[in-house]
């Protein structure tokens, strides 16, 4: 079993999507990768999300949960948000309202070999979070690099 989770900005351009797809396909295909962590912000999270949610029905093994960085507050006694797919890190309840996105990144960091990202400027959670990474020597996989490649 490998682990793949997900960083990247919150504009991040809906062109990336199908590099995404490729990305995560890969890493399904090639690398063994059957669990996926994603967050819950911003546009790239969102992308990752439907991506992801898409190939699990192409690759019935894989797995994917939405990992949350706060208790989910129940809105109204009419509130139908689904919440199956998602996962609170055993731990994140002590955390302070403050630091727990950055608590919940290093808990996805740690339980993934593989990171795919989209990060096109050094500063942010996201290129903090990718840099760390790489200080680990987990498989990075920026997207923003490969945009910048291809042709135009």
């Amino acid at each position: 079993m490998s682990a793949c989770t997900f960083f990247g900005h919150r504009d991040t351009p809906e062109a990336i999507k199908p590099k995404l797809r490729e990305a995560v396909v890969e890493l399904i295909e090639h690398h063994g990768v059957d669990t996926f962590y994603i967050g819950d912000k911003g546009a790239f999270d969102l992308m990752a999300k439907c991506v992801v949610k898409e190939l699990c029905t192409i690759y019935p093994h894989i797995r994917y949960s939405i990992v949350l960085a706060y208790v989910p507050q129940k809105w109204s006694e009419f509130d139908q948000r689904d919440f199956s797919d998602t996962m609170l890190p055993e731990g994140i309840e002590s955390v302070p309202k403050r630091f727990a996105i950055s608590w919940r990144n290093n808990w996805m960091l740690k339980h993934s070999e593989y990171v795919i990202c989209y990060v096109n400027h050094s500063w942010g959670g996201a290129a903090q979070f990718v840099e760390k990474a790489n200080k680990q020597n987990k498989a990075v996989i920026n997207l923003a690099d490969a945009n910048e490649n291809a042709p135009s």
